[in-house]
């Protein structure tokens, strides 16, 4: 068996989904990252010389060969490409083997996988309605981010207004649901530090990116002034871009997304060098179904995985979605992923490109987004 075709495929709403497609008619599904989708479409086509022809079932092999033969290795372009791949070749060995990819990477260390989901608003009124709604769908826990645009050195009147929105979000839904914060890495260290302090009182379960991955240096200070966790590691790739953040102590969860960190892959392996230095993984997931059901397999057989964030359980493309009970996915039993997709509606979903809206600060600068 061969590989005989690599398609990248973006689609609405800004998801880019790989297909992998053998001389047998085995069919792997993966997703890359989904921003800037037509420039890693690209990447993906670049690699596709590469793969066809190959025995799809070298994983590892063909891994090494995408990364290490790139002389201009690394960076966000092409370690998306790559991870998409590899999440549809993961899926093309559980398909030849009958068997889930969970299971090929050592078997379930748990029975069902904890979800969480997002909410917004623009008050904490609003905050705390929509962390109601999510609760009656079932969910046992919620993030958002209390985050605005923010300069280095700011005032009091973010902080606490950031307070207020979980302060009122506790009141609404009491101390047994867990609350989570994304500070979106739109904070220097110092401000960080201010906004970890003043929402520290209504014990948040974690705080994600409180600084951008070039200020990772910074994560042991603000860690030290805070007794809430940090989460951290979203735009993060490979093992040698999460070993620093690891030895340099401060995080409690790392982030990795499979969609950009290097897929299945590499992101077993670093879940097992969070392990060796007592930090849990909760992967990012703010993208499509295919990296949903990706992001199930891995967490279902890591033994430090705390939750997973999503967006779709695949209701829009998958014959059979995800189903959530009790804010849990039971992880299923099908070769592969365990996905059925309907490639009907994957291609009806039109891509139109998009771009990340920029955010200004208040004189007009350019903040971090």
């Amino acid at each position: 068996m061969k590989i005989a075709d690599v398609e990248p495929i973006p689609l609405a709403p800004r998801w880019l989904f790989v297909k992998v497609t053998c001389e047998d008619g085995t069919v792997g599904w993966g997703e890359s990252l989904g921003d800037r989708a037509q420039t890693i479409a690209q990447a993906i086509l670049e690699l596709k010389r590469y793969l066809v022809g190959k025995d799809p079932l070298r994983i590892e092999y063909h891994w090494q060969a995408m990364y290490r033969g790139a002389f201009w290795r690394g960076g966000p372009i092409l370690n998306a490409a790559i991870s998409g791949v590899d999440i549809a070749l993961w899926d093309i060995l559980g398909k030849r083997l009958d068997a889930p990819v969970w299971q090929l990477m050592g078997g379930k260390t748990r029975e069902r996988v904890r979800f969480y989901t997002g909410i917004g608003g623009d008050t904490p009124e609003a905050v705390a309605n929509a962390a109601k709604t999510a609760i009656a769908r079932g969910f046992t826990a919620v993030k958002w981010c209390p985050v605005p645009a923010t300069e280095p050195l700011a005032g009091m009147r973010g902080p606490k207004n950031a307070a207020a929105q979980i302060e009122a979000v506790r009141n609404a839904v009491g101390i047994d649901v867990d609350v989570l914060l994304d500070f979106h890495g739109r904070l220097s260290p110092a401000m960080a530090i201010v906004y970890a302090k003043a929402v520290e009182p209504w014990h948040p379960m974690f705080i994600e990116e409180p600084v951008l991955p070039e200020h990772s240096n910074e994560i042991p200070r603000i860690a030290a002034a805070t007794s809430v966790p940090i989460a951290t590691g979203e735009r993060l790739f490979t093992k040698y871009g999460f070993r620093p953040i690891l030895e340099a102590g401060g995080v409690g969860m790392i982030q990795p997304d499979l969609s950009i960190c290097g897929g299945l892959t590499e992101g077993k392996k670093i879940a097992a060098m969070a392990d060796a230095y007592g930090v849990g993984v909760g992967p990012h997931d703010p993208y499509g179904p295919v990296l949903t059901a990706a992001s199930l397999q891995l967490d279902a057989c890591t033994p430090n995985f705390v939750i997973q964030e999503h967006v779709s359980l695949g209701e829009e493309i998958f014959h059979k979605p995800l189903t959530l009970v009790d804010g849990y996915v039971i992880p299923p039993e099908g070769p592969g992923l365990g996905i059925d997709l309907d490639e009907k509606a994957v291609r009806e979903r039109v891509y139109e490109p998009q771009d990340v809206p920029l955010l200004f600060h208040e004189d007009g600068a350019i903040a971090d987004w």
